[in-house]
């Protein structure tokens, strides 16, 4: 395949969505990058330069096109995706498909749904968090107490980041909504140790997958992204704990009953 058999411009766009695509789904920079260039060099387009951070993707050519940028405004998890996306780079790489070949099938991957719906990840939060109470030596008393925290929790981020679209003031509602529950559950009897099933409850907010990728950014030399990455878990943590920090001033001092 070269860039003379196909138009440099659908060329242009197949790397871009799937750039796009990646990012959205929560992939470092690095494999974006360099995800672009191979498709790039697998259409003939041997020249080619990225540039990603977590909030746009810019990219050119040494040829005449100008250089195009795309904003990234929504950011989430779904490795599915990411693995779909490097799958067609695969085939593109292998000459298997034509930019409109590979158009269409990035197309399709970025109006997938995600990939469990929202009761599944609800069901999942909630069933971790227990799990998690359990694995911070905690006992099966409070395995129930830690299961509805950590549900009531995930649905609450989810909720205010529709609802808002602040990422900090959904994370901090939800936490303290989270030591919240906690502690009536431990007033009510239903609990023993509120320490253990906030630390349980909190754990599908932490930000693990935000964390991972701004090292691996940082180590692979992609100082901008792997420092605005550090710095979005930075405050995500922080969130998190101001949450639960208020409810335990607000306990301490008697207000709550």
């Amino acid at each position: 395949m070269n860039s003379e058999a196909y138009s440099r411009y659908h060329i242009i766009e197949v790397c871009l969505l799937a750039a796009k695509v990646m990012l959205q789904s929560g992939a470092e920079t690095y494999r974006v990058e360099d995800t672009m260039s191979r498709i790039a060099a697998a259409y003939g387009i041997y020249h080619s330069h990225s540039y990603v951070t977590p909030t746009g993707i810019i990219f050119s050519t040494d040829g005449t096109e100008p250089a195009k940028l795309i904003r990234i405004m929504e950011r989430t998890t779904d490795l599915h995706k990411v693995a779909e996306v490097n799958d067609i780079s695969r085939r593109i790489s292998a000459g298997e498909l034509a930019p409109e070949e590979a158009m269409k099938l990035l197309k399709d991957v970025e109006d997938e749904p995600l990939a469990y719906t929202m009761k599944v990840q609800l069901a999942a939060a909630a069933l971790a968090s227990g799990c998690f109470m359990i694995m911070f030596k905690g006992t099966w008393i409070d395995f129930p107490a830690a299961f509805i925290c950590g549900g009531v929790g995930f649905a609450a981020v989810q909720y205010f980041q529709r609802l808002v679209q602040v990422k900090f003031f959904a994370e901090f509602t939800a936490s303290f909504l989270i030591a919240l529950c906690a502690y009536l559950f431990v007033l009510g009897g239903m609990g023993q140790h509120i320490d253990k099933i906030i630390i349980g409850s909190v754990m599908p907010l932490v930000p693990g997958l935000l964390i991972t990728n701004a090292i691996r950014d940082l180590m692979a030399g992609h100082l901008v992204s792997g420092l605005s990455k550090g710095a979005d878990a930075f405050l995500t943590s922080f969130a998190i704990g101001a949450g639960v920090a208020l409810v335990f001033s607000i306990w301490k001092n008697g207000v709550i009953f």
